[in-house]
């Protein structure tokens, strides 16, 4: 199956999915800058902007809704590891680094399944 399948389609749905997964951190950091460190309140709508931008962005994965939220949890984290090390500059620990791992093969494992997000 992988055979018929380009390396061009599997990064661009990879690429999607952290597509995504910035979106959605973005809709969320914002409003932890207004909330948590008193930063001025105009981030509100680059927050509801990025939310919105991470609806649609679901929208585009094909495949099941059910799938598609498994696989993109798993990106989500991987994603949600390389902001802590690299916008919020704290160095990843070993178990970050394997959980990261883990949980990126997972998603691929979802992604590459005969049935899943190539087709």
């Amino acid at each position: 199956m992988l055979d018929d399948i380009s390396i061009t389609r599997i990064l661009s749905v990879f690429g999607l999915f952290i597509l995504t997964a910035l979106a959605e951190i973005l809709g969320c950091y914002f409003p932890y800058l207004i909330l948590k460190e008193g930063k001025t309140h105009w981030l509100w709508l680059p927050a509801i902007i990025s939310l919105a931008v991470f609806v649609w962005l679901l929208t585009l994965h094909p495949a099941a809704s059910g799938r598609i939220y498994a696989a993109y949890g798993g990106i989500y984290i991987f994603t949600a590891l390389m902001w802590l090390r690299f916008i919020d500059q704290v160095t990843l620990t070993r178990w970050d680094i394997w959980g990261g791992t883990v949980v990126l093969l997972g998603a691929a494992l979802i992604i590459l399944q005969p049935q899943g997000l190539l087709k």
